[in-house]
């Protein structure tokens, strides 16, 4: 079924075009707000300063807000690997739920069939790696929790829309809660920064509150049952299985 797009445009974007090959990542974002209509209304307000490229209502239409040559203003104060403000490198696509602070849902099935359709047709025109497919949360830990602990990844990962561990439930959980040692925790804090989170080594407070956010971001990706900022060899065991994918 061929995916239809409409035009609902956002003056919030950068003026200059970029080239297709500086679009690199995807970044799927909850709109995190009571009504759609706001929603929509803020992505759309010069004052608001803020925009995206795509959204998804909840009947899983979807709207071109920003063109995907300009720079849409998504992602913010952002970091993956060595990029940073990956608003110039990405496209970034909306997905319409209240989000955590507003009684946080399951995404609509249309929602998620619409996301596939786009996802898959950005993916081949921009030849974008799976590897290069993040959540908000995955670039800017420390401000964002979207699109959340209910986003179907490994459903996406099947469809070949990010990636995602190839263990099993069961003998996962059979470590979870399991703590670890000291040389056991700076090996997860290796594997997330080899995944492509940007860890902080000093261990101040400032700095370990912002890894204890970066664990949760983990989590909210990789460990959806059980957000709770700890480490434990379950969450060992799933970063050293996705260190493969993401190197």
């Amino acid at each position: 079924m061929r995916l239809q797009i409409f035009s609902n445009y956002s003056p919030n974007f950068d003026p200059i075009k970029r080239h297709k090959t500086q679009i690199k990542f995807l970044i799927f974002h909850y709109t995190g707000m009571n009504k759609e209509s706001d929603a929509i209304n803020k992505l759309t307000n010069f004052k608001s300063d803020v925009s995206c490229h795509y959204f998804i209502k909840n009947n899983g239409e979807t709207s071109v807000m920003v063109p995907d040559s300009y720079v849409a203003w998504h992602a913010g104060k952002s970091r993956w690997k060595h990029y940073k403000s990956l608003n110039r490198y990405s496209i970034g696509i909306e997905i319409n739920n209240p989000g955590h602070d507003f009684n946080y849902k399951k995404f609509s099935k249309k929602q998620i069939q619409s996301l596939i359709k786009l996802s898959k047709i950005l993916i081949k025109k921009y030849k974008i790696d799976s590897k290069n497919v993040l959540g908000h949360s995955d670039i800017a830990p420390e401000r964002k929790k979207d699109p959340g602990e209910k986003f179907p990844w490994k459903e996406l990962s099947k469809q070949g829309i990010g990636l995602w561990h190839t263990l099993s439930i069961q003998s996962l959980k059979k470590n979870r809660k399991i703590e670890l040692d000291k040389v056991s925790k700076k090996m997860f804090y290796n594997n997330l920064s080899k995944i492509g989170y940007v860890m902080k080594k000093t261990q101040n407070s400032k700095n370990s509150k912002l890894n204890n956010y970066i664990v949760k971001a983990f989590q909210r990706r990789f460990r959806q049952e059980l957000v709770n900022g700890k480490i434990d060899k379950e969450c060992l065991i799933i970063s050293s299985n996705l260190v493969k994918k993401f190197t």
